[in-house]
């Protein structure tokens, strides 16, 4: 596949069922650039950096559009096109190496982009660099990482479809991280602090495997990395861990493997709060949260948020999970005006 780079605008037009481009494409009339997509993906060659991806959807037919990007970012949620009519979206991504998980493989240089739905069409695109964009760096572990296969998701994987031009997500979470490990590891705090700029947002959310971390460090640790990110003009927001799905006889979660209480005793979302509160930082109580959606579907309707069937795994998300946890996190975000309400999608 040819690429180009963004010097070149990339108006590109596929069919409506995104098949594959004919070698005469070009002779028939379509658009400059449709040479360079392929069935349902473009490839964009641009250096890292944050880019404002502009989509015309839309064909003959009624049509419904989603977009993906990178390793398995939701970038735009399905939406729908009236036949013979077409529509306009932006968005903005972060485009990095590597471009998933920091301690995994580098991936494809440039940015990647999937076009799907349940009857895509897309009727042009273009890519232009993102001037004056505000980025939501997040910090976290698996259930917030860019998951590299399916069935997994974190909901940082899926907050991105969330929010409009002039915001995107560079998500530096990281499978296994403690605040130990993301502490002390140079390709996660050390490569991330130095990117943060004024006004940006630092989403945190460790706890999950501060296993044997004492509450001292544990709260320590909270700490240098709120200090760490308002040193560079940044602003921290706390978030405490999504629950597990580890139900009581009455179904409810209260207990301490639902709710991340270690094995020293040590109530993570609890000194989350406090350290919150003590240093002013915002807070997005995602334990409480989830903890109310899980119990409200019950032990049998909430199985399909985890990966219960698919791998008898009751903390890590599916993408209709993590889809509804990062929901959570968009409202969050506007309730307390972190977000303005005109730069986020609603439903």
């Amino acid at each position: 596949m040819r690429r180009f780079t963004i010097a070149v605008l990339a108006a590109v037009t596929l069919s409506t069922a995104l098949s594959a481009v004919p070698a005469h494409a070009d002779e028939a009339g379509a658009t400059p650039g449709l040479a360079q997509c392929t069935a349902g993906a473009c490839h964009f060659d641009v250096p890292p950096g944050t880019y404002d991806v502009r989509v015309v959807l839309g064909g003959k037919s009624a049509s419904a559009t989603s977009v993906t990007g990178e390793t398995r970012r939701s970038l735009l949620p399905e939406t729908a096109a009236p036949a013979g009519e077409r529509v306009t979206r932006t968005f903005t991504v972060n485009v990095r190496t590597p471009e998933g998980e920091p301690t995994g493989p580098d991936g494809t240089p440039g940015l990647d982009l999937r076009i799907g739905g349940s009857a895509p069409a897309l009727a042009g695109i273009k890519v232009t660099p993102a001037r004056h964009a505000r980025q939501i760096f997040l910090i976290g572990d698996s259930t917030v990482c860019d998951q590299p296969g399916d069935p997994y998701s974190g909901w940082g994987q899926q907050l991105p479809q969330y929010l409009g031009k002039g915001v995107s997500v560079a998500n530096y979470a990281d499978s296994g991280e403690s605040t130990v490990t993301f502490l002390g590891n140079p390709r996660l705090w050390a490569t991330v602090r130095p990117l943060i700029r004024p006004g940006d947002l630092v989403l945190v959310q460790l706890a999950h495997n501060d296993k044997t971390t004492d509450e001292a460090t544990y709260r320590a640790n909270l700490e240098t990395l709120v200090a760490g990110i308002r040193e560079r003009g940044g602003q921290p927001v706390l978030v405490t861990p999504i629950v597990r799905r580890w139900f009581n006889p009455d179904g409810t979660l209260n207990n301490g493997t639902a709710l991340l209480v270690n094995g020293l005793g040590v109530d993570h979302p609890a000194v989350t709060r406090s350290v919150a509160a003590e240093r002013n930082v915002p807070l997005i109580d995602l334990t409480a949260k989830t903890k109310a959606l899980v119990e409200s579907l019950g032990v049998e309707g909430s199985k399909a948020l985890y990966l219960s069937n698919e791998a008898r795994d009751n903390t890590h998300t599916s993408v209709r999970g993590a889809t509804a946890y990062a929901g959570l996190v968009r409202d969050e975000l506007v309730t307390r005006h972190l977000v303005p309400k005109g730069k986020v999608r609603v439903g």
